[in-house]
């Protein structure tokens, strides 16, 4: 998936999110993950998918967006891109996870070989202690998470998912000057209400430490693949993935590891 065009995929990525932001049908919706950093945060890494958070239902939010882009995005892709497409419900064993409920977006011309997009559209929801804000970019006002909530989600994604995101990994390390100074008292009313037990933040936090090189040749691979030229260059030349993970290793085990007396 990381070998489609990068300029289509991100060209068609902001197209979504402005029309999200501009219908009815995305009114609540809060823009976030990696599209809200590479959007609305001007990040160096390129996301692959679209997420939005949803405080109501998951799959009738799901449904209201599926007939967005069906009716809307398809035939302004086609008008202004020359690509034909679909968007369905993601069908399939990832398609059952109850957190998250996924629109499969595919784009494609039949005349240019490896022109295929696929861009899934999650709508999820993460924890938030913060009311939503808005941010605007050429004029269109996108709403989205705290920068607060933002980066604390990332914490909580490496803590809780049992495979680990490498991609969650660059992301915190891009963006975790952004957690408060209260965050550890904060991620622990999060992940208490997620019901994530002390023991088993423990033993991801232990996982992650020791599976830390394996880990650091994915955020490899992602800044080769992912991220712009000069930001790739320069954390290469920095120490590349195994500075990303001792870093945000660090970062970790302040906010979610066992408290210091």
């Amino acid at each position: 998936m990381e070998r489609q065009p990068r300029e289509t995929l991100e060209t068609v990525q902001r197209m979504v999110a402005r029309l999200v932001a501009t219908s009815p049908a995305g009114e609540g919706l809060r823009l976030v993950g990696g599209l809200r950093y590479r959007l609305l945060d001007a990040s160096c890494r390129a996301s692959l998918d679209i997420d939005y958070h949803w405080d109501g239902d998951l799959e009738r939010k799901r449904d209201e967006i599926l007939g967005l882009l069906q009716k809307k995005l398809l035939p302004e892709v086609r008008r202004l891109l020359g690509y034909d497409g679909s968007a369905q419900p993601l069908v399939g064993p990832d398609a059952d996870s109850p957190s998250v409920k996924t629109i499969a977006l595919a784009l494609y011309r039949l005349d240019v070989a490896g022109s295929r997009v696929e861009i899934p559209v999650d709508i999820t929801r993460i924890a938030c202690l913060d009311a939503p804000v808005v941010r605007t970019t050429g004029g269109t006002v996108y709403l989205t998470t705290s920068d607060a909530d933002m980066a604390e989600s990332k914490v909580i994604a490496l803590v809780q998912r049992v495979f680990t995101q490498d991609r969650d990994l660059l992301d915190l390390f891009l963006f975790h000057g952004a957690l408060p100074t209260d965050a550890r008292d904060r991620l622990k009313r999060k992940l208490a209400t997620l019901a994530v037990a002390r023991g088993d933040v423990e033993k991801r936090l232990l996982a992650l430490r020791e599976s830390a090189d394996v880990h650091a040749r994915g955020v490899d691979r992602i800044i080769r693949e992912q991220v712009d030229g000069p930001a790739a260059a320069n954390l290469k030349a920095a120490g590349g993935g195994k500075m990303v993970c001792a870093t945000v290793l660090q970062v970790l085990d302040k906010l979610a590891g066992k408290a210091r007396r």
